[in-house]
């Protein structure tokens, strides 16, 4: 909105000689006491005019401000108020758009669908407009529960005998009603909608294009335009300047009206000049804009459609006028105009013309032949009755994908048909005997001609019947649960590492303490006077024993600290480098740990068909006792489906008669040992309805779903080559995506699939092993370079051979049994060479001082 409003004021100002300017605050929604301070903190600062916020609450909080200070309030909710201007059409013009579009429609009975009681007024002036011999209403208000869940009154209207359906309500819950409604199955062929929302053009409505459904609303300006463009353009949509997708348009109503406001207030200030002179509105102090009255005057009598979004604006007292409503409808191809409506002229239809041709590829052949054609119900999604208050008959009575798509290709050929359940028994040929059972012995033996299901082309079938090209393709596949949430493990706290990182850091762990040890002993510094009250000690004391190095390694790796202080320069360098690797160790383990805690982390006993046959944690599994599927394995050479279908054979009571006692099956299984091998498409459709089950692995075949017809058919060519067209055309994919996605689905897609927690692993953290390793290495080395200057110093004071000094030096510091060093002792060489004792801190200075 702010980049709207200042595109407005760039536009506005090419044209004026005193240019407006744009003064913004933010306010939460709906607050309206944080917005009366911040008004009035701006007109102190003096304002001329004011474009109210989103909120209809705070907006009518504000007007009224505005309206005791006599400053200009604009804004575009459909919300009426006398003290202000409201760009956006008045409730009696929308309802005038409605009744229109009704009558041109000939609606005899409707439900009108409100959001809330502001919506009423609507019904209202339609009923006025009616007179006493309207429509049959019912009347129902869809947000009852104010929770957002809308689908209890949604499914009282798919029970109602009504399919035709208004809806009024706000761009904020009008795209969570149409999910709702196509999750309920309410938008299909079957219903007629008529959005009253001036924002249906902004919506995501790709999943409803190929519903069928007939849904019909309004917009105020057209994504054509020229400056709503150029304003996509100002926005960030880079394609603007190119084909709209869908027809459809992020531009709201709210913001082209908003841009039109500032074009509305920039046409007054040419003509009326409007001082922004500060005011006070805390202390009720009578102060008002000067010339306001007048500039409000002036609004009312403007005329303008120059460089506006939504066309002519002028007002009838505050009530805005002069616009044109475009009729679009959702199609296939996307949003389409195909009418206008205005006060004067009301509704004008601009739909395209009817072809007069009365089936595509004409053929005179199929004309009038009526064929007898099989289903099998109930068989979702591909036939199944109808739900309806009312007893059906005929071929009213079926819906589903395998009836729509006899219904295209009637359409194509020209033929009438007559639909038969012929059950779940598809049928089985026997060479030997020459017979058949199920369908395929209906279409041998005459009584049907077709049978449209679910029906897999095989190699045995072939030989008794005839199939179309294939309409679907698909794969045998295994039906099972989704992974489940791993049970908590005894040790699952060492999951945020790799098992490699924790050996490493083991290892980091013993070599630093071990840097500590040998460090502390090298090092003149760490040798300290146990007593400090004597002056003159006769021994030396080292603090880093082995017991003291692994304490500090250990209290600096959890974060807590000891007693212990280095002094040396190599001991701290090593201290520090390991600090700050446990520093990023720790806060590694720890954010990665958050994420196991809150990332469920699923496991599955089986992940492909070589688990499914090795049985592997126990899970059994079948098929549907006769057809394809089974076939497929009683007859395939591969080891794996051998040893399955043996398996199968030796356990019948894991095979199903029907792939919904299979699909029950799993669902329902104990432990979730079950899992069922079934079609995929048939997966797809079963786990887009039940979120706790998934297809698991690849499919293990590959096949395809045909029309089934007698040997030698005549008019199996015609039948291939009206399914050519409809597969080129789009037709099965629109249908599929129908029949699998669209009705009744949407439970499961709207989850999103969360990320798993991984381990971190050597290759995230090598790094910092990097970092202590080289600064423990210099630290080494610095410490024995130190070292070394010692012991020659120490030599040279006390006057002994510098091989003897290195010898005694060399020996004490691997006598890893004492971690104290006698100063005055007769078996030193310095005590043969001087008859003082030099303290260790004095050889470190280059100082001596006798004893």
């Amino acid at each position: 909105m702010t980049l709207v409003a200042e595109y407005a004021m760039e536009v506005a100002n090419i044209d004026l000689q005193t240019p407006l300017v744009l003064k913004q605050e933010e306010v939460p929604f709906g607050n309206s006491f944080q917005g009366y301070g911040k008004l009035c903190k701006m007109m102190q600062m003096g304002i001329g005019a004011v474009l109210g916020p989103s909120s209809k609450h705070t907006a009518l909080h504000l007007m009224s401000i505005c309206d005791a200070k006599d400053v200009p309030y604009f804004y575009g909710h459909m919300l009426q108020s006398a003290e202000a201007f409201n760009l956006h059409p008045h409730q009696d013009d929308i309802s005038k758009a409605l009744h229109s579009l009704l009558i041109a429609f000939q609606w005899s009975r409707f439900i009108f669908l409100y959001e809330s009681t502001e919506y009423l007024n609507i019904l209202n002036t339609i009923m006025a407009l009616y007179g006493p011999n309207g429509p049959i209403i019912t009347v129902l208000r869809y947000d009852i529960n104010l929770n957002g869940n809308f689908k209890s009154v949604l499914r009282r209207i798919r029970k109602s005998i009504d399919n035709y359906i208004v809806v009024v309500g706000s761009s904020e819950t009008m795209p969570e009603f149409l999910r709702q409604a196509q999750q309920v199955g309410i938008i299909n062929e079957d219903y007629k909608y008529i959005i009253g929302n001036l924002d249906f053009h902004s919506f995501d409505l790709d999943e409803y294009k190929y519903s069928e459904a007939n849904i019909t609303s309004l917009r105020m300006f057209s994504p054509e335009k020229l400056r709503v463009k150029e304003l996509m353009l100002k926005l960030g949509y880079m394609y603007a300047l190119d084909e709209f997708q869908n027809g459809s348009c992020p531009i709201t109503v709210e913001m082209a009206l908003t841009y039109d406001a500032v074009q509305l207030i920039a046409e007054t200030t040419k003509h009326i000049s409007l001082k922004a002179e500060p005011l006070n509105c805390t202390d009720r102090s009578d102060g008002v804009t000067e010339d306001g009255s007048t500039f409000k005057n002036y609004v009312r009598s403007l005329n303008i459609h120059k460089r506006t979004l939504t066309g002519q604006i002028y007002f009838e007292g505050n009530v805005r006028k002069g616009y044109t409503f475009d009729v679009i409808e959702l199609q296939p191809s996307g949003i389409v105009k195909v009418g206008t409506w205005n006060e004067l002229s009301n509704y004008t239809s601009q739909r395209l013309k009817p072809t007069s041709a009365i089936f595509e590829n004409f053929d005179n052949t199929l004309v009038n032949r009526t064929f007898i054609i099989l289903l099998s119900v109930p068989n979702k999604p591909y036939a199944s009755l109808v739900e309806s208050y009312k007893k059906l008959d005929g071929n009213n009575q079926y819906e589903g994908y395998g009836v729509e798509l006899i219904k295209e290709l009637a359409n194509k050929l020209g033929f009438n048909y007559t639909l038969i359940n012929g059950g779940n028994d598809y049928g089985s040929y026997n060479k030997t005997t020459n017979t058949s059972t199920g369908m395929l012995k209906e279409i041998r033996e005459g009584r049907a001609d077709l049978a449209v299901t679910d029906l897999t082309i095989t190699s045995e079938r072939e030989e008794a019947v005839d199939f179309s090209i294939p309409f679907m393709s698909l794969g045998i596949a295994i039906l099972y649960v989704k992974p489940q949430q791993a049970p908590p493990a005894t040790f699952s706290f060492m999951d945020p590492f790799s098992e490699e990182v924790w050996w490493y850091l083991g290892l980091a762990f013993l070599g630093v303490s071990l840097s500590f040890f040998i460090l502390g002993r090298l090092s003149p510094k760490e040798w300290d006077n146990p007593c400090p009250c004597i002056e003159e000690p006769i021994e030396l004391e080292n603090q880093f024993t082995i017991s003291n190095s692994l304490w500090f390694t250990t209290g600096a790796l959890l974060q807590q600290g000891s007693e212990i202080a280095p002094k040396a320069l190599s001991v701290r360098t090593v201290a520090s480098i390991w600090w700050f690797f446990t520093l990023i160790m720790v806060s590694s383990y720890t954010a990665n740990l958050a994420a196991f805690l809150t990332i469920e982390t699923p496991t599955t006993l089986i992940e492909n068909v070589n688990d499914l046959a090795e049985n592997k944690g126990g899970v059994v599994y079948g098929a549907k006792r006769t057809g394809s599927t089974r076939n497929f394995f009683m007859t395939s050479e591969d080891e794996r489906y051998k040893k399955m279908n043996e398996f199968m054979t030796k356990n019948p009571q894991y095979l199903t008669e029907t792939n919904q006692e299979g699909f029950e099956r799993v669902k329902n299984s104990k432990d979730h040992t079950y899992a069922f091998l079934m079609e995929s498409t048939s997966i797809e459709y079963n786990t887009m309805r039940e979120c706790s089950l998934k297809k698991i692995g690849d499919a293990l075949d590959e096949k395809g779903y045909g029309i089934a017809m007698r040997k030698n058919w005549p008019y199996r060519d015609k039948f291939n080559n009206a399914l050519l067209e409809l597969q080129e055309q789009g037709v099965l994919a629109k249908m599929k995506n129908k029949w699998w996605n669209e009705v009744g689905a949407g439970i499961c897609t709207s989850k999103a699939e969360q990320s798993d927690a991984k381990s971190l692993s050597m290759e995230n953290l090598e790094g910092i092993y990097v970092v202590l390793l080289v600064g423990s290495g210099l630290a080494l080395l610095h410490g024995i370079i130190s070292w070394i200057c010692f012991v020659i110093r120490k030599a040279s004071n006390h006057k002994v051979s510098l091989k003897d000094a290195f010898t005694e030096e060399f020996k004490f510091v691997i006598d890893f049994s004492t971690y104290t060093r006698e100063l005055k002792t007769s078996a030193s060489i310095y005590s043969r060479s001087r008859n003082s004792s030099i303290s260790i801190d004095t050889l470190d200075a280059n100082n001596t001082q006798n004893i």
